[in-house]
């Protein structure tokens, strides 16, 4: 039976739940703001209430390009993500309903390289995408968006491939269901919940990464972290035109989380209470 929760706590509860989305979002709302300032307005302090102007976000496009930049963003997040879920949903299939002595011990370790600093193999990295051409190419980028990212994609869609049932997958089999039916018809249906809450965050994981994507594109396959950084210049930091640029960034992922959120959500907590 659950226990009764008064007035007053869930009031208490709610607030303080208010306080500290305000904190966190607070950053993203107060570059939002500095974007509609001048750079003599962004330089003087703090200051909530911007003069309006659109020169900063007039400059950021006459200067850069943007829509390169998204374009190849898109490109990366949605090609690494679809690339990662065509690895990692055989991968927690096999490991999820076919277990074998050191499968603990491989997911295990594939969380642990993320544990690992990635400046460590920075250099090995660089000269392999070297050697091979794919310095500064979408489809380079792509695949080292995906290895990076699959140990947590391996991980989620593991915890929810465990909830289903075996059983299930036993009676398709039974009914003559092949390996690739029993997965595609069967498994992959049952656990779309998890599998779109897993694609959502490869997409924001891929989308926001900036260590990689600056150093192994200049020009070509360039995504919009390192269109933000093209506005860090030895001259100094221009905080409005860099507002108005990050903004521009991270406006399509947080409009996608928006209007996707609870799929999100429901995905995140798939099997957590019964």
């Amino acid at each position: 039976m659950a226990r009764a929760v008064s007035t007053q706590h869930k009031t208490i509860a709610t607030a303080a739940a208010w306080i500290v989305a305000l904190l966190i979002f607070f950053p993203i709302l107060y570059t939002i703001i500095t974007s509609f300032k001048s750079e003599q307005e962004a330089i003087q302090g703090f200051n909530l209430f911007p003069s309006g102007t659109m020169e900063s976000y007039t400059a950021v496009e006459a200067q850069s390009g943007y829509f390169k930049f998204f374009l190849n963003s898109v490109f990366l997040a949605v090609g690494s993500t679809i690339l990662a879920l065509l690895v990692a949903i055989p991968a927690a299939w096999s490991m999820a309903f076919s277990p074998g002595k050191w499968t603990k011990d491989i997911l295990m370790w594939m969380l642990s390289t993320k544990m690992m600093p990635a400046v460590a193999v920075l250099f090995p990295i660089y000269l392999i995408f070297r050697d091979t051409g794919l310095l500064d190419s979408r489809i380079g980028l792509m695949i080292m968006l995906m290895l990076i990212n699959l140990p947590i994609v391996v991980w989620m869609l593991y915890t929810y491939f465990r909830e289903i049932p075996g059983e299930i997958l036993e009676a398709a089999r039974m009914d003559g269901a092949s390996l690739w039916n029993e997965i595609v018809y069967v498994l992959t249906p049952m656990a779309v919940p998890g599998i779109a809450s897993t694609m959502l965050l490869n997409i924001i994981l891929a989308w926001n990464e900036a260590f990689w994507t600056i150093r192994l594109t200049t020009t070509e396959a360039a995504p919009l972290t390192a269109f933000i950084s093209s506005f860090s210049s030895p001259q100094g930091l221009f905080w409005a035109k860099l507002s108005a640029a990050s903004t521009l960034a991270i406006a399509p992922i947080l409009i996608m989380g928006w209007f996707s959120q609870k799929q999100l959500v429901r995905g995140l907590t798939f099997g957590a209470v019964k």
